[in-house]
């Protein structure tokens, strides 16, 4: 009965991480792009984020990531032969990536707060994309552990995935373009008005 209260509290502090791991990267695009407003909008904007970060880093993520590996011990005490598994090795690989972008976000969320970070949004918008991959590919290997399948259909499940993400970025890119090309024609309106 221990193995699934660990099992289960286990993808609970999975799941917790991941969704402040995704929202943590997307405030910090929020704080980024709040370099652009005018004044009192940017320093209020940058304080707010600053704020929710902290938060989010030390009542969520930090804890969700913490569960996770309690519970992870927790299993591997439960059933230790699971360690011979070489789908178990990759996946523990992969934690460690997981737990290195984790303390990178943090690293990032204190530059973030000094005015010393040097990533533009476009930069930490791929950042983003950096857990959804470890997500599918962790979640693969617990699933099917040594029988990965590579028939056409784990392909064109693959190929969605990767569509999915591409339309997502392309998306972004184009409202991003369209907010620029907004913010110029004023400017050029203005331009064009004192010349004349």
């Amino acid at each position: 009965m221990a193995y699934y209260w660990f099992k289960s509290f286990h993808i609970i502090g999975v799941v917790v991480w991941f969704a402040g791991l995704f929202y943590l990267v997307r405030l910090f695009i929020y704080h980024v792009e709040a370099e652009a407003e005018p004044e009192p909008a940017r320093s209020i904007l940058k304080q707010q984020y600053g704020l929710m970060e902290k938060r989010l880093l030390r009542i969520i993520t930090t804890p969700g990531m913490l569960l996770t590996l309690a519970m992870a011990v927790g299993l591997v005490v439960q059933m230790p032969d699971v360690l011979r598994a070489g789908w178990m090795h990759a996946k523990l690989g992969l934690v460690v990536v997981l737990l290195a972008y984790h303390m990178y976000c943090a690293r990032l969320r204190k530059q973030l707060e000094r005015g010393e970070c040097r990533w533009g949004s476009r930069q930490l918008r791929a950042l983003n994309e950096a857990p959804t991959l470890l997500l599918v590919t962790i979640v693969m290997l617990v699933i099917f552990k040594n029988n990965l399948p590579t028939n056409a259909t784990t392909w064109l499940i693959a190929g969605l995935v990767l569509s999915f993400v591409i339309s997502i970025q392309l998306y972004a890119r184009k409202r991003r373009l369209a907010q620029e090309q907004s913010a110029e024609t004023p400017a050029i309106a203005d331009q064009q008005a004192l010349q004349n």
